[in-house]
């Protein structure tokens, strides 16, 4: 008989207690199983067993279990984390083993292994019971825009992640790194989107200054006061939906701590400094790996999205401010003094009311009605107009002579007339 521990030894009691109370015919062995939390199976293989050795003993003491994790590998994985790995979540780290290393662990052993390691806190998650949201059934129909503050290249440098995700698929359209989420910067990704895929139907975002006005002592937004992205979305004819607490973004607010998560040390990995550099990685590879892994399927086929067609999204994509043009044909915008030069369809502009167009390029245009009337550079210096090349076919081509022979047609036809009286 091998030997068994103290704690199998006093199981092996309890069973026996429990198998002479059956073989007095005062419980059934249905009532033992239940007892054991056994099924019928196991409860009829325990009783011919104990009617052969007159005992029931665990067979499993003292085996190797065939689950059981090697040495090697469990030092493999925990080295792994320490000293590489030691600032991804488990989740992304259990993602890495798999890509990478070839490790095939369950996510909960991963976990379990290195809190029971001291690598990973313990956590209990407490929250409000709220109810989820469902989302919309195609894509298009709703896209959430939001930007995260955050040390993204584990410094002291502070940037902005400026995503634009759907609420149907989670896939992210957009997502790149900014000095500071703002009215420029936030054009620039909705007009990226646009272009790439169309329009859609409805924004979702936050009450900041750049979407919505909120007057003050008011929770409430005021959508009779628009602000530039609010004027440019009610041209193209996309509604804007505010959000009025974090709870309410809570698939953008969960999508923003996985990037928190993964974006740095994505870039800790590659040696990545720069802005430009982040952006590009982004662009060109970080983005498909993301969606590969977060997208979702959505509820029904089809899309949303409609092309944008021959919009002007020059115009519709800037900032615009009135002006009156003064007797001298300038117009003022901040500390600058922009002369409008001569138009050849009216002699002055004095008194006409213009719009001036900041484009996301650093131009400005002044525009009266459909008609462009100067354009110039951040610094107020007038750009001059390119004539476009005119580029004629062979067969609109004239030969030297043929030219020459239409002038000398023309120089005596003019001469040949008379006088006028």
């Amino acid at each position: 008989m091998r030997r068994y521990p103290a704690v199998a030894l006093e199981r092996a009691m309890k069973v026996q207690e429990v198998f002479m109370q059956a073989m007095a015919k005062k419980i059934t062995w249905m009532q033992t199983a239940e007892i054991m939390g056994v099924t019928d199976r196991t409860m009829r293989r325990w009783k011919r067993r104990h009617e052969k050795h007159g005992y029931v003993l665990d067979q499993r003491w003292g085996r190797r279990s065939e689950k059981k994790v090697p040495v090697e590998t469990i030092e493999k994985v925990l080295g792994l984390y320490r000293d590489r790995y030691f600032d991804f979540s488990v989740r992304h780290f259990h993602e890495k083993l798999r890509e990478e290393y070839d490790i095939r662990l369950s996510y909960t052993w991963v976990k379990k292994a290195l809190q029971a390691a001291g690598l990973v806190a313990k956590t209990r998650d407490r929250r409000v019971h709220r109810k989820k949201r469902p989302r919309r059934p195609l894509p298009g129909m709703l896209l959430h825009i939001d930007g995260s503050h955050h040390q993204w290249f584990q410094d002291d440098r502070w940037y902005d992640l400026l995503v634009i995700m759907d609420d149907a698929t989670n896939e992210v359209y957009y997502a790149q790194l900014v000095e500071d989420e703002c009215t420029r910067t936030v054009m620039a990704a909705l007009r990226h989107v646009i272009e790439t895929r169309g329009l859609f139907c409805a924004l979702y975002s936050d009450r900041a200054s750049h979407f919505f006005v909120t007057p003050k002592n008011q929770h409430a937004v005021d959508h009779t006061r628009l602000t530039q992205v609010g004027r440019a979305m009610k041209e193209l004819g996309i509604q804007m939906i505010p959000a009025y607490s974090p709870q309410a973004r809570g698939r953008g607010e969960r999508n923003f701590r996985t990037w928190q998560g993964r974006l740095p040390q994505e870039l800790r990995l590659r040696n990545i400094t720069t802005v430009e550099a982040a952006n590009a990685f982004l662009r060109d590879v970080y983005l498909k790996q993301f969606n590969a892994s977060f997208t979702v399927v959505a509820q029904q086929t089809g899309t949303a999205f409609v092309p944008a067609g021959p919009l002007n999204l020059d115009r519709i994509f800037s900032i615009q401010h009135e002006r009156s043009v003064n007797s001298d044909n300038t117009v003022r915008l901040a500390n600058l003094v922009l002369q409008i030069p001569p138009t050849p369809w009216k002699s002055t502009l004095a008194g006409c009311r213009v719009l001036i167009l900041e484009k996301l390029d650093g131009t400005l245009n002044i525009m009266y009605g459909p008609h462009v009337v100067g354009r110039y550079d951040l610094s107020g210096k007038p750009i001059p107009d390119v004539p476009p090349r005119r580029s004629r076919s062979k067969t609109q081509k004239e030969s030297a002579n043929e030219g020459r022979g239409r002038f000398f047609l023309n120089k005596v036809t003019s001469a040949a007339r008379s006088a006028p009286r």
